[in-house]
């Protein structure tokens, strides 16, 4: 069974850095797709950034220069290295391998 547990969220100011982790177990890691996903208040859940499953990396317009998506396949870990971050950017932030799911870590930006 996988499993995905994200650390790394936190309360920040405006233009601050935060990176997020995600430790995998149970699945072949570094053969597999992994994304981060975020979910505010009152909205849907949104793809943030992501290894595709064929190569190269996608990343949302609204992260596009500010975050990075790393992965280190020897710790079986996913990393979001998130900068310049944006009151907008405050959401819940989940690690997926589809379809599985953690149970996310709060990021918050204060203005």
């Amino acid at each position: 069974q996988v499993r995905l547990v994200e650390s790394g969220g936190g309360l920040v100011q405006a233009g601050e850095s935060l990176r997020l982790s995600c430790a995998a177990s149970g699945s072949i890691f570094s053969r597999n797709a992994m994304a981060w996903y975020r979910q505010a208040p009152g909205k849907e859940r949104e793809l943030v950034a992501a290894f595709m499953i064929r190569g190269g990396t996608y990343y949302a317009d609204s992260v596009k220069g500010r975050f990075t998506i790393s992965r280190d396949n020897a710790k079986n870990t996913l990393y979001l290295q998130m900068n310049t971050l944006k009151p907008e950017d405050t959401a819940m932030y989940y690690c997926a391998q589809l379809p599985y799911w953690g149970r996310g870590t709060q990021v918050t930006v204060s203005s």
